[in-house]
């Protein structure tokens, strides 16, 4: 295999490893950290020897993001306020014409799965990512993991249990996320209190992500009152949202609200919604997050 054939199966096989890292990791600049690094051990590999590219690179790619994750989790240990993923900008919508396969990807990609896997073991999650998100055989899984294949269904079973057991199936419908994400912004800039609760669940849920970096609740909000309130007051306030400017954007495979100030990215909204409203409203706001969006925002 030339230097230039080595290159063009990496590049294919690209999106799959950014995809897994990601999943694997909840940090865009981590995933592509891992990605650059099997891209190193690929370009330095013997090719002859290497029969399924696909495969070799993505137990790479897997095997440096389980140990990068478990650094990761020893630092979040000293996070300030609720930690939310780095919000990751995808394109399902235009390069996943299947609408199965799409609402399988943008269920695995979603905050709220994200936010549940950060509990799993890193083992656990690299069986849930392969299996769930990829559909991986769990022969493949195995010899990715260097594990039996029974012990790679027990993972594979302990993950699945434990992600159904701490998460709500929310509608995967961009087109309603959308509409109720249009609608939120419209209420909230208006001060509209009447119009902000028609929209939320009576238990809705507000989780804000700034890493003690900028203001955000440093701690989860409930209720529709509470949280109309919230988004109202912030709207209200000197260079909220009435002096910002907004985009629409597809991030971790739905709809999203990219806040700019001065052109930069200041914060985003992403909703979760089910039975027609609103029921989690998550808002990251830490600078370090909101680097990947620059080139969105210029859009």
């Amino acid at each position: 295999m030339t230097t230039d054939t080595a290159t063009e199966v990496f590049e294919e096989h690209r999106p799959v490893l950014m995809g897994v890292a990601y999943r694997m990791l909840g940090r865009v600049a981590d995933a592509e950290d891992m990605v650059q690094e099997a891209w190193l051990r690929w370009s330095g590999a013997d090719h002859a020897e290497v029969r399924e590219p696909r495969a070799y690179l993505v137990r790479i790619t897997t095997r440096l993001a389980i140990d990068r994750l478990r650094q990761i989790q020893s630092r979040n240990e000293a996070y300030v306020g609720p930690w939310l993923p780095e919000p990751y900008a995808t394109d399902f919508a235009d390069t996943v014409p299947d609408a199965a396969e799409r609402a399988v990807l943008a269920d695995s990609v979603s905050l709220a799965v994200l936010v549940v896997l950060e509990s799993l073991s890193p083992l656990e999650r690299a069986v849930f990512v392969l299996r769930e998100a990829f559909g991986f055989p769990y022969a493949d899984i195995a010899a990715t993991l260097d594990r039996s294949e029974p012990a790679v269904r027990q993972l594979a079973g302990r993950a699945r249990k434990h992600v159904d057991e701490r998460r709500t199936r929310y509608e995967v419908d961009p087109a309603l996320q959308r509409e109720l994400t249009e609608r939120f912004l419209a209420a909230a800039t208006e001060g509209d209190l009447e119009g902000l609760l028609s929209l939320l669940a009576p238990d809705v849920r507000l989780v804000g992500d700034s890493g003690g970096r900028v203001k955000a609740p440093l701690r989860a909000i409930e209720s529709a009152d509470k949280v109309s309130r919230f988004v109202i007051g912030v709207a209200r306030q000197g260079g909220g949202l009435q002096d910002a400017t907004f985009r629409f954007v597809e991030l971790n495979g739905g709809p999203a609200l990219l806040v700019l100030s001065a052109g930069k990215p200041d914060s985003v909204f992403q909703l979760d919604v089910a039975d027609g409203r609103i029921q989690c409203v998550y808002i990251v706001r830490n600078p370090d997050k909101l680097l990947s969006l620059a080139d969105v925002g210029k859009a």
